[in-house]
Protein backbone atom coordinates (compact mmCIF):
# COMPACT_ATOMS: atom_id res chain seq x y z
CA UNK A 1 0.00 0.00 0.00
CA UNK A 2 2.96 2.47 0.69
CA UNK A 3 4.68 1.33 -2.70
CA UNK A 4 0.76 2.09 -4.81
CA UNK A 5 0.92 4.74 -2.76
CA UNK A 6 4.24 6.73 -3.54
CA UNK A 7 3.80 5.47 -7.10
CA UNK A 8 0.70 7.18 -7.81
CA UNK A 9 1.69 10.49 -5.60
CA UNK A 10 4.23 11.30 -7.86
CA UNK A 11 2.20 12.45 -10.60
CA UNK A 12 -0.63 13.93 -8.71
CA UNK A 13 1.66 16.33 -7.46
CA UNK A 14 3.26 16.90 -11.03
CA UNK A 15 -0.20 17.41 -11.98
CA UNK A 16 -0.54 20.05 -9.06
CA UNK A 17 2.66 21.90 -9.78
CA UNK A 18 1.79 22.70 -13.02
CA UNK A 19 -1.56 23.62 -12.80
CA UNK A 20 -0.21 26.24 -10.14
CA UNK A 21 2.15 27.24 -12.28
CA UNK A 22 0.02 27.56 -15.28
CA UNK A 23 -2.63 30.12 -12.86
CA UNK A 24 0.40 32.13 -11.86
CA UNK A 25 1.24 33.03 -15.18
CA UNK A 26 -2.53 33.25 -16.52
CA UNK A 27 -2.29 35.99 -13.26
CA UNK A 28 0.85 37.83 -14.18
CA UNK A 29 -0.84 38.32 -17.72
CA UNK A 30 -3.70 39.81 -16.50
CA UNK A 31 -2.33 41.98 -14.00
CA UNK A 32 -2.20 45.67 -15.30
CA UNK A 33 1.49 46.94 -15.68
CA UNK A 34 3.25 48.65 -13.21
CA UNK A 35 3.76 52.08 -14.36
CA UNK A 36 7.63 51.94 -13.03
CA UNK A 37 10.53 49.35 -13.72
CA UNK A 38 10.14 46.81 -10.27
CA UNK A 39 12.92 44.49 -9.68
CA UNK A 40 12.70 42.06 -6.38
CA UNK A 41 9.63 44.26 -5.52
CA UNK A 42 11.55 47.51 -5.42
CA UNK A 43 10.74 50.61 -7.70
CA UNK A 44 14.11 51.81 -9.92
CA UNK A 45 14.61 55.25 -8.58
CA UNK A 46 15.48 57.85 -11.23
CA UNK A 47 17.60 60.84 -10.82
CA UNK A 48 16.92 63.64 -8.23
CA UNK A 49 15.45 67.16 -10.23
CA UNK A 50 16.19 70.49 -8.63
CA UNK A 51 14.81 72.95 -11.08
CA UNK A 52 11.55 75.09 -11.62
CA UNK A 53 8.26 74.44 -13.45
CA UNK A 54 8.50 75.45 -17.00
CA UNK A 55 5.20 74.22 -18.30
CA UNK A 56 2.23 72.25 -17.18
CA UNK A 57 0.23 70.51 -19.69
CA UNK A 58 -2.21 67.53 -18.13
CA UNK A 59 -0.11 64.90 -16.07
CA UNK A 60 3.26 66.06 -17.20
CA UNK A 61 5.50 68.97 -16.00
CA UNK A 62 8.44 70.48 -17.57
CA UNK A 63 11.13 71.30 -14.97
CA UNK A 64 13.49 73.59 -16.02
CA UNK A 65 17.75 73.04 -14.27
CA UNK A 66 20.03 75.52 -13.22
CA UNK A 67 22.54 74.36 -15.37
CA UNK A 68 19.85 75.32 -18.76
CA UNK A 69 18.38 72.03 -19.12
CA UNK A 70 14.74 70.52 -19.05
CA UNK A 71 13.45 67.29 -18.33
CA UNK A 72 9.51 66.38 -18.78
CA UNK A 73 8.63 64.41 -15.80
CA UNK A 74 4.75 63.00 -15.24
CA UNK A 75 2.58 62.87 -12.52
CA UNK A 76 -0.07 60.50 -11.02
CA UNK A 77 -2.01 59.12 -8.18
CA UNK A 78 0.80 58.15 -6.46
CA UNK A 79 2.33 61.34 -6.99
CA UNK A 80 3.13 62.76 -3.12
CA UNK A 81 3.32 66.68 -3.55
CA UNK A 82 4.41 68.18 -0.37
CA UNK A 83 5.18 71.69 1.15
CA UNK A 84 8.18 71.78 3.62
CA UNK A 85 7.61 74.87 6.73
CA UNK A 86 9.44 75.53 9.57
CA UNK A 87 13.08 75.33 11.22
CA UNK A 88 12.85 71.02 10.93
CA UNK A 89 10.83 71.13 7.51
CA UNK A 90 7.60 69.89 8.66
CA UNK A 91 5.70 69.02 5.62
CA UNK A 92 1.63 69.37 5.02
CA UNK A 93 0.30 67.81 1.94
CA UNK A 94 -1.04 69.42 -0.71
CA UNK A 95 -3.16 68.96 -4.47
CA UNK A 96 -1.99 68.98 -8.12
CA UNK A 97 -3.30 72.44 -8.48
CA UNK A 98 -0.60 74.54 -6.70
CA UNK A 99 2.19 73.07 -9.04
CA UNK A 100 2.42 76.44 -10.98
CA UNK A 101 4.72 77.58 -13.23
CA UNK A 102 7.47 79.32 -11.91
CA UNK A 103 7.23 77.60 -8.75
CA UNK A 104 10.94 76.04 -8.01
CA UNK A 105 10.75 72.42 -6.50
CA UNK A 106 12.65 69.57 -5.70
CA UNK A 107 11.61 66.14 -7.47
CA UNK A 108 12.20 62.43 -6.42
CA UNK A 109 11.52 59.99 -9.52
CA UNK A 110 11.21 56.36 -10.89
CA UNK A 111 12.21 55.36 -14.38
CA UNK A 112 9.13 54.75 -16.17
CA UNK A 113 8.43 50.89 -17.08
CA UNK A 114 10.16 50.73 -20.32
CA UNK A 115 13.57 51.77 -18.84
CA UNK A 116 14.78 52.88 -22.31
CA UNK A 117 17.10 56.17 -22.27
CA UNK A 118 15.27 59.53 -22.47
CA UNK A 119 12.31 57.76 -21.53
CA UNK A 120 9.23 59.77 -19.63
CA UNK A 121 10.20 59.99 -15.52
CA UNK A 122 7.70 59.63 -13.21
CA UNK A 123 7.81 61.68 -9.54
CA UNK A 124 7.59 59.76 -6.70
CA UNK A 125 7.38 63.12 -4.52
CA UNK A 126 7.91 67.21 -5.26
CA UNK A 127 8.50 69.05 -3.10
CA UNK A 128 8.69 72.76 -2.67
CA UNK A 129 8.66 76.11 0.26
CA UNK A 130 5.79 77.93 1.09
CA UNK A 131 7.29 80.88 0.65
CA UNK A 132 7.97 80.38 -3.15
CA UNK A 133 4.77 78.94 -3.39
CA UNK A 134 3.22 82.21 -2.28
CA UNK A 135 5.11 83.58 -4.85
CA UNK A 136 4.17 81.92 -7.58
CA UNK A 137 0.44 82.18 -6.48
CA UNK A 138 0.98 86.05 -6.43
CA UNK A 139 2.69 86.58 -9.95
CA UNK A 140 -0.08 83.93 -11.41
CA UNK A 141 -3.10 85.94 -10.41
CA UNK A 142 -1.37 89.56 -10.82
CA UNK A 143 -0.64 88.71 -14.30
CA UNK A 144 -3.91 86.94 -14.85
CA UNK A 145 -5.67 90.60 -13.35
CA UNK A 146 -3.24 92.86 -15.44
CA UNK A 147 -4.41 91.22 -18.84
CA UNK A 148 -7.66 91.05 -18.04
CA UNK A 149 -7.52 94.71 -17.17
CA UNK A 150 -5.54 95.75 -19.89
CA UNK A 151 -8.17 94.17 -22.36
CA UNK A 152 -11.52 95.28 -20.88
CA UNK A 153 -10.00 98.83 -20.87
CA UNK A 154 -8.35 98.75 -24.36
CA UNK A 155 -11.86 97.72 -25.55
CA UNK A 156 -13.07 100.46 -23.82
CA UNK A 157 -11.03 102.84 -25.59
CA UNK A 158 -11.59 101.55 -29.18
CA UNK A 159 -15.45 102.65 -28.14
CA UNK A 160 -14.89 105.67 -26.32
CA UNK A 161 -12.37 107.07 -29.12
CA UNK A 162 -14.70 107.20 -31.90
CA UNK A 163 -15.30 110.56 -31.80
CA UNK A 164 -12.18 112.73 -30.45
CA UNK A 165 -14.67 115.51 -30.10
CA UNK A 166 -16.37 114.03 -27.22
CA UNK A 167 -13.10 114.92 -24.90
CA UNK A 168 -11.93 117.93 -23.18
CA UNK A 169 -8.17 118.51 -23.42
CA UNK A 170 -7.47 119.18 -19.83
CA UNK A 171 -4.08 119.95 -20.08
CA UNK A 172 -0.96 120.15 -22.95
CA UNK A 173 2.45 120.00 -21.77
CA UNK A 174 5.12 120.93 -24.61
CA UNK A 175 8.76 119.35 -24.50
CA UNK A 176 10.69 121.23 -27.05
CA UNK A 177 14.19 119.46 -29.54
CA UNK A 178 16.91 120.92 -31.37
CA UNK A 179 17.00 121.43 -35.02
CA UNK A 180 17.08 117.65 -36.77
CA UNK A 181 17.38 115.88 -33.47
CA UNK A 182 14.79 113.54 -31.64
CA UNK A 183 16.54 113.56 -27.82
CA UNK A 184 15.20 115.26 -24.77
CA UNK A 185 16.92 117.17 -22.96
CA UNK A 186 16.89 116.69 -18.37
CA UNK A 187 14.27 118.90 -17.91
CA UNK A 188 11.83 117.95 -20.24
CA UNK A 189 12.12 113.96 -18.82
CA UNK A 190 11.74 115.51 -15.70
CA UNK A 191 9.07 117.36 -17.21
CA UNK A 192 7.19 114.16 -18.64
CA UNK A 193 7.15 112.37 -15.22
CA UNK A 194 5.48 114.69 -13.75
CA UNK A 195 3.15 115.48 -16.08
CA UNK A 196 2.21 111.42 -16.06
CA UNK A 197 2.47 111.74 -12.17
CA UNK A 198 -0.26 114.12 -12.36
CA UNK A 199 -2.95 112.39 -15.26
CA UNK A 200 -2.57 109.57 -13.03
CA UNK A 201 -4.86 110.62 -10.27
CA UNK A 202 -7.37 112.09 -13.43
CA UNK A 203 -9.97 108.98 -13.80
CA UNK A 204 -10.37 108.38 -17.11
CA UNK A 205 -7.49 110.08 -18.50
CA UNK A 206 -5.81 109.88 -21.94
CA UNK A 207 -2.70 111.04 -23.60
CA UNK A 208 -2.87 112.18 -27.06
CA UNK A 209 0.95 112.54 -28.20
CA UNK A 210 1.47 114.96 -31.31
CA UNK A 211 4.72 115.68 -32.83
CA UNK A 212 6.01 118.60 -34.83
CA UNK A 213 8.66 120.37 -36.29
CA UNK A 214 9.53 124.07 -37.47
CA UNK A 215 9.79 125.08 -41.28
CA UNK A 216 13.48 123.82 -41.89
CA UNK A 217 13.84 120.88 -44.11
CA UNK A 218 11.94 119.19 -46.99
CA UNK A 219 7.93 118.09 -46.32
CA UNK A 220 8.72 114.16 -46.33
CA UNK A 221 11.85 114.88 -44.00
CA UNK A 222 9.58 116.91 -41.13
CA UNK A 223 6.89 114.16 -41.20
CA UNK A 224 9.38 111.49 -40.53
CA UNK A 225 11.15 113.71 -37.55
CA UNK A 226 7.96 114.70 -36.16
CA UNK A 227 6.96 111.00 -35.88
CA UNK A 228 10.02 110.16 -34.15
CA UNK A 229 9.94 112.90 -31.58
CA UNK A 230 6.11 111.58 -30.76
CA UNK A 231 7.56 108.06 -30.43
CA UNK A 232 10.49 109.20 -28.28
CA UNK A 233 7.88 110.62 -25.72
CA UNK A 234 6.01 107.90 -25.78
CA UNK A 235 8.71 105.21 -25.46
CA UNK A 236 10.13 107.83 -22.20
CA UNK A 237 6.38 108.20 -20.80
CA UNK A 238 5.89 104.22 -20.66
CA UNK A 239 9.39 103.01 -20.13
CA UNK A 240 10.14 105.40 -17.07
CA UNK A 241 7.52 107.52 -16.07
CA UNK A 242 5.24 104.20 -15.74
CA UNK A 243 2.09 105.45 -17.66
CA UNK A 244 0.23 102.35 -19.18
CA UNK A 245 -0.05 101.48 -23.18
CA UNK A 246 -3.69 101.01 -22.70
CA UNK A 247 -4.53 104.71 -21.95
CA UNK A 248 -1.84 106.25 -25.22
CA UNK A 249 -4.16 107.06 -27.79
CA UNK A 250 -2.30 106.50 -31.29
CA UNK A 251 0.41 109.29 -31.74
CA UNK A 252 0.55 111.38 -34.66
CA UNK A 253 3.22 113.60 -36.65
CA UNK A 254 2.38 117.15 -38.14
CA UNK A 255 5.44 117.81 -39.30
CA UNK A 256 5.24 122.11 -39.70
CA UNK A 257 1.90 122.18 -39.65
CA UNK A 258 0.01 124.65 -36.64
CA UNK A 259 2.54 126.39 -35.29
CA UNK A 260 2.72 128.03 -31.84
CA UNK A 261 4.88 130.97 -33.29
CA UNK A 262 6.20 132.13 -36.07
CA UNK A 263 8.71 130.44 -38.00
CA UNK A 264 10.59 133.73 -39.34
CA UNK A 265 12.80 134.00 -36.21
CA UNK A 266 15.24 131.73 -34.32
CA UNK A 267 12.82 132.12 -31.58
CA UNK A 268 9.96 131.08 -33.20
CA UNK A 269 11.15 128.12 -35.08
CA UNK A 270 12.49 126.90 -31.58
CA UNK A 271 8.61 127.20 -29.84
CA UNK A 272 7.49 125.32 -33.15
CA UNK A 273 10.25 122.16 -32.61
CA UNK A 274 8.00 120.50 -30.20
CA UNK A 275 6.09 117.42 -29.08
CA UNK A 276 2.84 118.11 -27.24
CA UNK A 277 1.40 115.75 -24.54
CA UNK A 278 -2.32 116.37 -23.95
CA UNK A 279 -4.10 115.11 -20.94
CA UNK A 280 -8.03 114.24 -22.52
CA UNK A 281 -11.20 113.58 -20.08
CA UNK A 282 -14.42 112.18 -22.00
CA UNK A 283 -16.93 115.20 -21.72
CA UNK A 284 -19.57 112.57 -20.65
CA UNK A 285 -17.53 112.22 -17.29
CA UNK A 286 -15.37 115.36 -17.39
CA UNK A 287 -16.22 116.89 -13.83
CA UNK A 288 -18.23 114.36 -12.07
Amino acid sequence: MRVISKKFGAPVLVVLFATSAVSSLSAQQQAPADPAIVVNGVKTPGPELKGVIAARHGDKLKINTADGGSTIIAINDDTKIRSASGLFGSHSKLAADSLLNGLPVTVKTWQSSDGQAGSDLIASQISFRNTDLKTASMIRNGTSQRFEEQAAATESLRGRMADIDKYNIKSTTNVHFETGKTELSAQDKASLCSTATTAQGTENALMLVVGYTDSTGGDDLNQQLSEKRAARVINYLQQNCGWKPYRMLTPTGMAKADPLASNDTPEGKAENRRVAVNILVSKSVDGL
